[in-house]
């Protein structure tokens, strides 16, 4: 780590080449995460894949990134930030080459496996190489310019990668990550300095990792396979039983460890508690409602590709424009205002896609709903970061930001589970036009109902901090539980 005076200047070449890597490198996997959502029709019609198939292409890479993010990030503050986030890089663009050529469904999810696996390494270690490296009155701007060049990159992924899919195919979504990746490798190794954590822990908790992991990979294997096989199958039964044995015995782990992953009593602090809460129904709702859009928008209304990754444009734009203001206006009037009213907005927008059909245009029944939404997280998700960040420690601000991160993954992964089975889509029902229409407009009214669970859990559960313990806003005005707008990753 480095001190005041130390590091970078935000304003040197060397400093400049330091943000390109770092924002170019996360951008892999959020732009990456954003497309594939766009992708599924037409993977799953070329390798004749049910809903289970496409469910598992998504929750495959959030399993890995999930499962593995906190110890990504020990093993940059142990080996080094560079290390460990060029290594992820390296790992990312070989998973996307297998994912670009995979010749079936179930290669394709074990490529978006690993895929996850160098997310893990290469998304804690961007934000990490910033805060280690640059000087410490740099930092907050070095932080900004980096979320908000990550959110420009995020508007223009879907936009790419439609056209891309339209074309040419979808694998060029995969194939095109290896140019980019090899550009941040060469940045990397010339220009971004190596950092890492004095005191962090020689050893690290490698069973914590691996338990994390097992246990969401058995809920997840159980909440996907239950709609298939039926849910009083030992097939189903067992692996869920499983997964939460693991989870338990992670908690366990964790509280006998010397050096947890996850230490417990960041939750002593009920405000971090309301907030992990929150963010978990919330972009529950999301990862569920945004695996279902992009699949509607084209097998119901029709939209090519790139009409599907462009509908999502406004909710990028609008979280640009705001969410820096968002964030300093609750650093002058507390949080929770916003945290209760931006899900009932979120709600609102998520409700107004039931008029999606194949009658209507973008201007009538997706963009009032696009604008809601993206009002709703523009109003909530700053000052939710913020609180998360306040909440904990100083010397477990890292883990506090690690932590909502995963809490928000781990949502999408079980929402993406769960919501197609509650929604009444399953097999190849997505195929047939009425079907996933009703289905469709069934999802979001279950996400609607969700968000604003989250609205009733901020205004019980989320006190307004003072001004002191807030500060003014600017700090985190740019940050996001995630790594980019929340498009699902």
């Amino acid at each position: 780590m480095t001190g005041p005076g130390e590091g970078l200047r935000y304003s040197s070449p060397a400093g400049r080449w330091v943000i390109a890597a770092t924002v170019a490198g996360s951008g892999l996997a959020t732009i990456d995460g954003t497309v594939v959502g766009i992708a599924l029709p037409s993977i799953g019609r070329e390798f004749h894949a049910g809903v289970a198939g496409l469910q598992w292409v998504v929750t495959a890479y959030l399993l890995a990134l999930a499962g593995l993010l906190l110890l990504g990030g020990a093993l940059g503050d142990r080996y080094g930030r560079r290390r460990v986030f060029l290594v992820g890089v390296v790992w990312f663009a070989l998973a996307s080459l297998v994912c670009g050529v995979a010749p079936d469904a179930w290669t394709l999810v074990a490529a978006r496996g690993l895929q996850g696996v160098g997310g893990a390494l290469l998304v804690p270690g961007s934000l990490a190489i910033l805060q280690g490296g640059f000087r410490e009155e740099d930092r907050g701007r070095a932080i900004g310019a980096w979320s908000g060049l990550g959110g420009i990159a995020a508007a223009v992924g879907p936009f790419l990668g439609g056209y891309l899919i339209q074309a040419v195919s979808w694998r060029l979504i995969f194939l095109i990550n290896l140019p980019l990746a090899a550009g941040v490798v060469a940045v990397g190794l010339r220009h971004v300095p190596e950092t890492r954590d004095p005191t962090a822990p020689r050893r690290l908790d490698w069973a914590g990792g691996a338990l994390a992991t097992g246990g969401l990979l058995g809920i997840t294997f159980g909440l996907i396979e239950g709609p298939v096989g039926g849910w009083a199958t030992l097939r189903v039964l067992g692996p869920l039983a499983v997964g939460v044995g693991l989870l338990v015995a992670f908690v366990a782990a964790e509280r006998r460890s010397r050096h947890p992953l996850l230490p417990v009593e960041i939750f002593r602090s009920r405000q971090f508690n309301a907030a992990n809460l929150l963010t978990f129904v919330v972009y529950g709702a999301l990862g569920g409602a945004l695996f279902l859009l992009p699949v509607a928008l084209q097998d119901v209304a029709r939209y090519s590709p790139i009409e599907a990754g462009a509908s999502l444009l406004p909710v990028t734009v609008i979280m640009l424009l705001l969410s820096p203001r968002s964030g300093a206006l609750a650093g002058r009037i507390g949080p929770r205002l916003q945290m209760t009213a931006g899900p009932v907005l979120v709600a609102a927008g998520l409700a107004l896609l039931v008029r999606v059909d194949s009658t209507g245009s973008y201007l009538d029944e997706v963009l009032p709903a696009m604008v809601v939404f993206g009002l709703g997280l523009a109003v909530c998700v700053a000052p939710l970061t913020t609180t998360v960040l306040a909440a904990a420690s100083a010397d477990h601000a890292g883990v506090a930001s690690a932590v909502n991160n995963d809490v928000a993954r781990a949502a999408g992964l079980i929402a993406v589970a769960v919501l197609p089975a509650a929604a009444g889509i399953s097999g190849s029902g997505y195929l047939e036009p009425i079907r996933l229409a009703a289905g469709f407009h069934r999802a979001v009214l279950l996400c609607a109902g969700l968000c604003l669970a989250g609205a009733v859990v901020a205004g019980v559960g989320i006190r307004s901090p003072t001004r002191t313990e807030v500060g003014d806003g600017r700090e985190n005005a740019h940050s996001c539980p995630l790594d980019a707008p929340p498009l699902r990753s």
